[in-house]
């Protein structure tokens, strides 16, 4: 057991270094130096933090956060993996806000390699790679957090290398149009009792 276990942790360290670096640059000058967990790519959005213990996915795929770039506090992500796409009997999904991920980005202070939990069906990485979602970990989140406490929401970018882009304002656009259904979803036809939702 004692030998399986060095043979994981040789792994991981291995992987770790082929991983790619990332920057993580703030409107106000900052940067950050992050090991790449995620799809290799260069995105700009808003930084925002979230301070919760635990539901990344849920985090990950809720609306509000369309365009942003997420900033989780807590030191240790994707220990549970992700959960199935699993659908109610409405067809909304059971494990998640939404039925993509809305972030542009995430941060975080450190990833599990290794997930574990009767639930998960894969890797928090694996999932950001598939949705094309990059994500950085090794950063210090809270001094992270505390210029965006002190200063506000700020407009941020991550850069790979040969990648150059540009600051992006989500806040320009319709957002609540990108994230709203275009057609009509009536649940629970035939019901006595009637809920309309605007």
């Amino acid at each position: 057991l004692r030998m399986a276990a060095k043979a994981t942790v040789a792994n991981v360290i291995s992987d770790i270094k082929l991983m790619p670096e990332g920057q993580f640059i703030l409107e106000d000058g900052h940067k950050f130096t992050g090991i790449s967990f995620g799809a290799e790519k260069s995105v700009a959005g808003e930084v925002v933090f979230n301070t919760g213990m635990v539901g990344y996915p849920e985090s990950l795929t809720d609306p509000s956060y369309r365009g942003q770039i997420l900033v989780l506090t807590y030191p240790l992500i994707g220990n549970y993996g992700v959960p199935n796409d699993e659908k109610d009997k409405f067809g909304l999904p059971k494990n998640f806000e939404g039925k993509e991920i809305h972030i542009k980005a995430l941060i975080v202070a450190d990833y599990s390699h290794n997930h574990s939990h009767w639930a998960s069906t894969g890797s928090l990485s694996a999932w950001l790679a598939k949705n094309g979602v990059p994500a950085l970990y090794s950063l210090d989140t809270r001094q992270l957090t505390k210029i965006i406490r002190e200063k506000g929401a700020m407009l941020g970018k991550l850069e790979f290398k040969g990648q150059p882009i540009d600051f992006d304002d989500p806040n320009k656009r319709n957002l609540v149009a990108e994230v709203s259904r275009k057609d009509v979803l009536e649940l629970n036809k035939g019901a006595g009792t009637k809920i309309i939702a605007v």
